[in-house]
């Protein structure tokens, strides 16, 4: 659980080391403002996205792979703790399990909702997958830009850092990579 009065007492204390008047109209109930945007920005710390695929279903088994593209998400950088947002795009290949596709998309929030990485939430997603379905293989695709690179450092705007990680079949045979590349096209 997020300790919001202490959030919202050092949110005091960054406001007036900055040079500003934490009592000013404007600022007066920030720190609160924060402390709550703090807890929904990180209730992924809260959850296991293991136990959320773990409701999947017994499939006979089967060797066509299924994409879920496009799933929007926002995160925040844990080396400036700066917003970073993009699509995550997932393929895997069932053997005997498949998850509900929305527990899929719950997955990727889940994730997403921590002090974060992007190539390390590639990897954790394709690694709950991997994990809890045991499919031939997983891809996942990340695309994202990230506020530490548009607007400070470098400021290029509107870059964007793709990352993809791919584990079993769809890392090791070509036509598997294929069909998940022709996924990804396809969106």
């Amino acid at each position: 659980m997020v300790d919001q009065a202490k959030i919202k007492k050092l949110f005091r204390e960054i406001i007036s080391s900055i040079g500003e008047n934490p009592d000013r109209d404007g600022l007066l109930k920030t720190p609160e403002r924060l402390a709550v945007l703090y807890e929904e920005l990180f209730s992924g710390l809260k959850q296991n996205p293991d136990e959320v695929l773990n409701q999947s279903f017994d499939e006979p088994k089967n060797s066509d792979m299924v994409g879920i593209v496009g799933i929007p998400f926002y995160s925040i950088c844990e080396h400036h703790f700066l917003p970073f947002w993009g699509n995550v795009d997932v393929a895997y290949i069932p053997t005997n399990k498949i998850a509900g596709i929305s527990k899929v998309v719950k997955v990727v929030e889940i994730l997403s909702k921590r002090p974060q990485l992007q190539e390390r939430l590639g990897t954790q997603i394709a690694n709950c997958i991997s994990n809890t379905l045991s499919p031939a293989g997983v891809g996942v695709r990340v695309e994202a830009e990230h506020m530490c690179m548009s607007m400070r450092g470098i400021k290029k705007p509107g870059t964007k850092v793709v990352t993809f990680n791919k584990f079993g079949l769809i890392n090791e045979q070509e036509s598997a990579q294929l069909e998940f590349y022709e996924i990804l096209r396809e969106k």
